[in-house]
């Protein structure tokens, strides 16, 4: 097998028209999870408290903490199970499969009430979606797709471990490599430490503009990676500075399928100009790298300080691939 099948082996196929019915399903149900992580946890700033995290069978809210004790709940791609633990000793799972959000819901307070957990007490409508049906009246039938949604958990896993490395380069404030359930995306990002101009951007739906002044405070830019929308019917990546500086725009970044977008001030990627690049982790990885310096020079980031000394190494290319694929 040569390194170009090696890759598009670990780099699975993404077409949005097969993934949105699944994806639906999953981005419903992370939303119930997520904000049960967001209800049990301290406030950390920007919200990093509400975040999923990747893990290499899908997805973790991390520990959180009960009355007596602390629990996690688990999405496992492998074996398509919502796992739930607690510090007691208890374990349940939940079936992924075709179903509605009001039966996933119903199902998830109901193991949460077997393992000892009190319910935690969740606002019911989804955010950052614009029919935001409330979880208990979400009665229609989702679709499921085992290898969909497996394929879509490789995804996130290979980016993750990219963004990982990436994070490895910066000494400032930086986030997380992160899950956020409501915008659906993987995403992480840096701070040059300086309070940013009052956030004067738009709303998501059913987003309280409190929510969009905290997360953007402070000077950042970030990058992440989506399945892709009704409106944009693709897989990509993007990059972003927050607040602009002037000529962003006209930066040169990297790889020479990377372009700006100005209908949404940001830089975008195809995923799958990155899944059939010779190496997809460095097409990433070039990504990241140069809308950093384009932002991070046009802003007058301090980068003398921000950055190590000595640039982190990166590791030698993986021979396997990622089981299950």
């Amino acid at each position: 097998m040569t390194s170009t099948e090696r890759a598009l082996d670990r780099w699975p196929p993404l077409a949005y028209a097969e993934l949105k019915d699944t994806l639906h399903a999953v981005h419903m149900w992370t939303q119930v999870v997520g904000k049960i992580r967001l209800v049990t946890t301290p406030l950390l700033n920007h919200w990093w408290n509400s975040s999923l995290a990747v893990t290499p069978r899908g997805l973790t809210t991390g520990t959180m903490p009960t009355g007596a004790g602390a629990f996690q709940i688990d999405f496992d791609f492998v074996e398509h199970e919502l796992v739930v633990v607690t510090s007691r000793g208890g374990r349940d799972a939940i079936a992924l499969r075709p179903m509605s959000v009001a039966q996933f819901y119903g199902e998830v307070l109901d193991v949460l009430d077997r393992l000892g957990v009190a319910d935690p007490k969740i606002n019911v409508r989804p955010n950052e979606v614009a029919d935001a049906v409330p979880f208990p009246e979400d009665v229609a039938l989702r679709p499921y797709d085992r290898d969909q949604a497996r394929r879509f958990a490789v995804a996130l896993l290979e980016t993750d471990l990219v963004f990982e490395r990436f994070r490895s380069g910066f000494v400032g404030k930086a986030s997380p490599v992160q899950f956020f359930w409501g915008s659906f995306d993987l995403a992480s990002a840096r701070f040059s430490g300086k309070r940013a101009p009052a956030y004067a951007g738009g709303t998501p739906p059913n987003v309280h503009v409190h929510v969009m002044h905290e997360a953007y405070s402070h000077e950042l830019i970030a990058a992440g990676f989506w399945p892709g929308s009704a409106d944009v019917p693709r897989p990509e990546y993007y990059a972003y500075a927050m607040p602009p500086p002037r000529g962003l725009e006209r930066a040169a970044i990297e790889p020479e399928a990377a372009e700006w977008n100005a209908a949404r001030g940001e830089f975008l990627l195809p995923y799958e100009a990155v899944r059939q690049a010779a190496d997809p982790d460095a097409a990433v990885q070039e990504f990241l790298q140069s809308t950093y310096e384009a932002g991070a020079n046009l802003g007058g980031w301090d980068r003398s300080t921000l950055e190590p000394a000595i640039p982190p190494a990166r590791p030698p290319r993986r021979p396997w691939s990622v089981p299950g694929r």
